[in-house]
């Protein structure tokens, strides 16, 4: 029986009542203050990232003891971070008369905002899902507007606002002083997000700009000559542009003063801004719908700053800034923030370089490249069987944004690489090895792990540490000769990860497309999502292509007919530089590739056609994925190989064709994986 002291103190701890927990949407904002993502909180608190996702998307409460940990973690976050003073929002953003209280403040207060819904341009048709992004009130109008040739700039929500500019530069000087344009920081050490003005053909004629890039003004880097009145009136007005000047995507800009940065970024859509194969459709699109498109993006990803693979090696940087400010001896200086790459460039080890880097060239190495690359792969057309080839159907199946998945707790080296002789193969160092793996004995109906066309090695090669690693999980013993590795490691990509997913399967949820839907239902839904709303399709593509084009930018090669091997290029100056991180994914998604291959056979005795990058053909008895993917008895789907669902890593319907289309195509030395869509999948390496 329980003392009576012991009653009491119960009854008390009942009156007293647990400390209330913040809102779900104040601990997101505390998490992200404090610059920790999900998978890291949910690291410390010894638990899983979708309980994390849970929590501060209300689903579900933290139980005793983590929620005791979890209360005094937001309680020391909410006195570091306290929130902001809640500003009155903008009638034409809220949708209701607008209060009498005082503007946000002057520069704003100047601006004219038209209301939403105009005559002469169509209104944005669906609404699209709470961003990811928190609302600034610095920027009430949200992070970019699409310029008109009649001064209407259409920005986020709706909103469309007065822009009296008629040149640049008072295109410019308006949107730093009065457009209440702009987008907070994503990492409190970070910098916020310059406004970006989209200009449409009408409004660059306006602006004094051609309507396109041709003849005497156009350059090989796609830009306006020096001596183009526009180009002198930026320089007279003592603004300046990048070392890439006014073309497609053009940064006018001074010099800060203070903490305020003075740049604003311009995109001319008739000079081709926005690629159609990242942004389908988009440059079409009425000025309001490019603004829906191009915010929701920003929200959720970050601020276009140029290309989508531009935009993606940007989201790296601006997630893990190189430097913050800490005190030395009474004096705020520059440090270095741990598991970034820092803000210097780093040369790569010789194998991990590219034949025209500098440290190739003047050593006068010739020992060799890592090959991690993506798979392109196709099964000896004399290794089919005859009841492979009596199957009506070729089924291709892709996988969802294979590269972001393989970055998922990728741990990567952060440090300069070291080298060294007859190591011992360690598969938690990241790095480059000299292996030979050439004898070792595998099945001839599926891609060797080990090489990107799937044939087998033929002598010592250089392998990155994943590819290593697998040949240890399928029995073989690892013995390098020689290797390249890091001492300082981290999982550089993490927060990249975490928010480029959520863009995407938020993005997906918004066209119908959930992890809620049976398999069958599944694909109906990805048969039509594009129709349900073209411009979150728009960004959906855009999503995908950051992915691929952020990675690809890791080791972006020379460009220039006047480029001589051995020379600099402008992408080797930047930290981000890093070809040995772009070898790391790839090679642990050729690996999760052939893992899933290796299960199919274990599960359904079924071998690929062909595999190329994230896309498989399989000989099937029927059109559908379901014919032959693995299921329980009870429905459910078997862990291991393939599995069809909406987030990053499951797989999607590429396209069916007949059987005897994909032996033809095989039997001619084509891939039946390039062409089961009608098109051709392309790696965008940012080359």
């Amino acid at each position: 029986m329980p003392t009576e002291d012991e009653l009491f103190a119960a009854v008390d701890d009942l009156l007293t009542g647990e400390p209330a927990m913040p809102q779900p949407a104040e601990r997101a904002r505390l998490r992200e203050a404090a610059g920790v993502t999900q998978a890291r909180l949910a690291q410390v608190l010894q638990t899983t990232t979708q309980s994390v996702k849970n929590w501060e998307a209300g689903r579900s409460e933290p139980r005793p003891p983590r929620r005791q940990a979890y209360q005094r973690l937001l309680d020391g976050w909410a006195a570091q971070h306290p929130a902001r003073p809640s500003t009155p929002v903008p009638a034409a953003l809220s949708g209701t008369p607008a209060p009498s209280a005082a503007p946000v403040g002057p520069a704003v207060a100047e601006v004219p905002v038209r209301p939403a819904a105009t005559s002469r341009r169509p209104a944005a048709k669906t609404a699209a899902r709470p961003a990811t992004t928190p609302a600034d009130p610095r920027f009430p109008h949200g992070p970019l507007a699409v310029l008109d040739g009649d001064g209407s700039a259409y920005a986020v929500g709706g909103v469309v606002l007065d822009c009296p500019a008629t040149t640049v530069v008072e295109l410019v000087e308006w949107t730093l002083k009065e457009s209440g344009l702009g987008a907070a920081r994503l990492n409190r050490s970070g910098k916020d997000s310059d406004p970006l003005i989209v200009l449409t053909a009408a409004a660059a004629v306006k602006l004094g700009l051609p309507e396109r890039l041709e003849g005497r003004e156009e350059r090989r880097s796609l830009r306006l000559a020096d001596d183009h009145p526009v180009v002198k009136k930026i320089g007279k007005a003592k603004w300046q542009l990048t070392q890439r000047g006014f073309g497609p995507w053009a940064r006018v800009y001074r010099k800060a003063q203070g903490s305020a940065r003075q740049c604003v970024q311009l995109a001319v859509l008739s000079w081709d801004a926005l690629d159609t194969r990242s942004w389908p459709g988009v440059a079409d699109m009425a000025p309001a719908d490019i603004a829906r498109v191009l915010g929701v993006y920003a929200q959720r990803v970050i601020t276009p700053r140029g290309s989508t693979a531009v935009s993606g090696l940007e989201l790296m940087t601006a997630l893990r800034p190189p430097t913050r400010a800490v005190q030395e001896n009474g004096t705020w200086v520059s440090g270095h923030i741990p598991g970034s790459l820092g803000s210097d460039p780093m040369d790569p080890a010789p194998p991990e370089a590219i034949a025209e880097h500098p440290v190739v060239v003047n050593s006068g190495w010739n020992g060799g490249f890592l090959n991690e690359e993506a798979y392109q792969w196709v099964r000896d057309p004399a290794l089919l069987s005859d009841e492979e080839c009596l199957l009506p159907y070729a089924v291709g199946l892709d996988l969802n944004t294979a590269f972001l998945a393989a970055a998922a707790r990728l741990v990567v080296g952060l440090s300069a690489p070291d080298h060294f002789r007859r190591p011992v193969f360690n598969k938690k160092i990241p790095g480059s090895w000299l292996a030979d793996l050439s004898h070792l004995d595998l099945e001839p109906r599926l891609p060797s792990p080990f090489t990107p066309d799937g044939t087998r090695p033929t002598g010592p090669a250089w392998y990155q540490t994943h590819t290593l690693a697998y040949a240890q999980e399928l029995g073989h013993d690892v013995h390098p000769v020689e290797a390249y590795l890091r001492r300082e490691t981290g999982a550089y990509l993490d927060p990249w990860h975490d928010r480029l997913k959520t863009a995407y399967v938020d993005t997906l949820a918004d066209l119908g497309v959930t992890a809620e839907l049976t398999d069958a239902d599944f694909l109906k839904a990805m048969e039509y999502h594009k129709q349900v709303d073209p411009a979150m399709a728009a960004v959906l593509a855009a999503i995908k292509a950051t992915v691929k084009g952020g990675i690809g930018k890791l080791r972006e090669r020379p460009q220039g007919r006047t480029y001589r091997n051995g020379d600099q290029w402008p992408a080797m100056q930047r930290p981000t530089w890093r070809p040995d991180i772009r070898a790391a994914v790839i090679s642990k998604a050729r690996v999760n590739m052939h893992r899933k291959l290796a299960n199919m056979v274990k599960l359904t005795g079924l071998y690929p056609l062909a595999v190329l990058s994230d896309c498989v053909v399989y000989p099937s008895p029927g059109a559908s994925p379901l014919h032959f993917l693995p299921y329980a008895a009870s429905g459910k789907p078997l862990m291991g190989g393939f599995r069809l669902g909406p987030t990053p890593g499951l797989a999607k319907l590429e396209g069916v064709q007949e059987m005897a289309w994909a032996v033809d195509l095989m039997e001619k030395g084509l891939n039946p994986a390039r062409h089961i869509k009608g098109g051709d999948a392309v790696l965008d390496d940012g080359e």
